[in-house]
């Protein structure tokens, strides 16, 4: 993801977070004031009944009662009621361990004890990515299962001539509805008739649960005349399949866009090459119409200049094995004259190319010529004279007409 990208979308998230919490601000903090209002007014109530009581106990016995009813107690069981309820019973504590697993945690159950936190540490870094594996393992099998059902439905379509575009959408369309109907609405009217709650409270718990949420303040089973022990392991069975099928609607969706991206570069790659081409015609016609006018050669495309003329070298005759050297009359000797020292020759075309003073003395000699250089003492010939052949046999050398 670019640099660009990545501050547009933190910036979209972050405008999305300020107006989410104007939006709460202005519906529950109203709630809250009235609330405090409240218990302003039966506090006064209690003091004004009961003057022996002083505020400061009346402030600790609130505190006292808010510190309970967090640690779990419930205020409709007391000691005198036959009411067996625990918030640590086994069905109980078995839905606490899958919320934790499931990363929902409700909060209304809390760990008080050190020994409790302590193994909800451990427990929680081996149970999530257990979790985790199960979860895509479920979601795999289900969205699979649920594909397969409504194949059958897409086979149906096409033999009715429905094109297979609108038959896309209406097995998409499929997929979502039987999943909410499945995971959501059934679900609804279920916790409705179990706990009692409003469509509204009811729908708003499965929401909250399946997307991992999970405030606590509705909790399915945390009520004491919830007397099914069995009732919130079926609870947790039902948010694995939930959040299965979730993993799996999220993962059709990536597909999806990940589709429509490949095929948005395809189109965008017919229609740059469409475009170059129709700018190409209308160049070409446009240079028919006007007349050929060839651009001038760029440095790249000059063709090199031939290289420059080899100075006139002496010819020297090579000497013959055979002939004996002539000696000529002695002649007083004259004196050494001193090297000259080495200069640069000029080159013969002032505009010549870079690329020949480039070149190295081999693709020189392969010319035919090589750069003139100052001569440095004594030089050996061109052409150094052969040995005479050795002679083979006895003594004379061998003809090669005569057979040996």
């Amino acid at each position: 993801m670019r640099s660009t990208t990545l501050l547009a979308l933190l910036a979209l998230v972050l405008l999305y977070l300020v107006s989410g919490a104007l939006v709460f601000q202005a519906l529950e903090q109203p709630h809250e004031q009235q609330a405090q209002r409240e218990l302003g007014e039966v506090r006064e109530k209690f003091l004004r009944a009961h003057p022996c009581v002083s505020d400061q106990d009346v402030g600790l016995f609130i505190k006292e009662v808010a510190d309970a009813l967090g640690g779990g107690a419930n205020p409709d069981t007391n000691s005198t009621s036959n009411s067996n309820h625990s918030a640590w019973d086994l069905g109980s504590a078995f839905f606490f361990s899958g919320t934790i697993i499931t990363t929902i945690g409700y909060g209304n159950a809390a760990l008080r004890t050190d020994a409790g936190r302590l193994f909800c540490i451990f427990y929680a870094l081996v149970g999530i990515p257990l979790f985790g594996i199960l979860l895509a393992g479920v979601g795999d099998r289900l969205g699979s299962s649920l594909r397969r059902g409504i194949g059958h439905i897409e086979a149906i379509f096409l033999k009715w001539h429905v094109p297979p575009g609108l038959v896309r959408i209406l097995s998409a369309v499929l997929f979502l509805l039987i999943g909410c109907l499945l995971f959501v609405l059934t679900p609804t009217f279920v916790f409705c008739y179990m706990e009692g709650w409003s469509k509204l409270e009811a729908i708003y718990f499965v929401v909250v649960t399946l997307t991992t949420v999970g405030f606590g303040d509705y909790v399915a089973g945390a009520s004491p005349n919830q007397n099914f022990a069995a009732y919130q392991p079926l609870v947790w069975f039902w948010i694995l399949l939930g959040l299965a099928y979730f993993a799996s609607v999220l993962t059709t969706i990536g597909n999806w866009l990940r589709v429509v991206s490949r095929r948005t570069r395809a189109e965008m790659g017919g229609l740059t090459a469409q475009a170059a081409s129709w700018t190409g015609t209308v160049t070409a016609r446009v240079t028919q119409r006007v007349g050929p006018t060839a651009p001038p050669p760029s440095e790249k495309e000059r063709p090199p200049l031939p290289p420059p003329p080899c100075p006139a070298q002496p010819a020297s005759r090579p000497l013959s094995p055979a002939a004996p050297e002539k000696t000529e009359p002695s002649s007083p000797p004259t004196p050494p004259t001193p090297p000259t020292p080495p200069t640069a020759s000029a080159l013969d075309y002032p505009s010549e190319n870079l690329a020949f003073i480039d070149e190295s003395s081999d693709t020189q000699s392969e010319r035919g010529c090589a750069l003139p250089r100052a001569p440095r003492g004594r030089r050996r010939p061109l052409n150094p004279p052969r040995k005479p052949a050795r002679p083979r046999g006895p003594g004379r050398p061998r003809d090669k007409g005569v057979p040996a």
